[in-house]
């Protein structure tokens, strides 16, 4: 146990990604184990597969932006599963 002055502090928590399930599986992941994901979107290398939160997010590794993540998920898979429902359709 020590003492440390200051006025304020951060502490993070987990900094390896739970992904390990995910190895030897095709998706991709960088060297740190986060899912690899198309700049600026949930979408990964498999289609109809999509990453959000701390999983994919090396950088800021927080709540706030793996719940913003989350919602670009759920609407990246709503659209994907939308088209398949299309695509289906038309070739009735």
């Amino acid at each position: 146990c020590f003492e440390f002055a200051t006025q304020g502090i951060f502490v993070a928590i987990g900094h390896e990604p739970n992904t390990k399930i995910f190895q030897n599986t095709g998706l991709a992941l960088d060297k740190a184990g986060y899912i690899v994901v198309t700049p600026g979107t949930s979408l990964t290398n498999i289609e109809g597969v999509f990453a959000c939160g701390d999983a994919q997010d090396h950088r800021y590794r927080q709540a706030i932006t793996a719940a913003g993540s989350g919602c670009m998920a759920a609407m990246d898979a709503e659209k994907y599963l939308e088209a398949q429902t299309f695509a289906m359709a038309a070739s009735l």
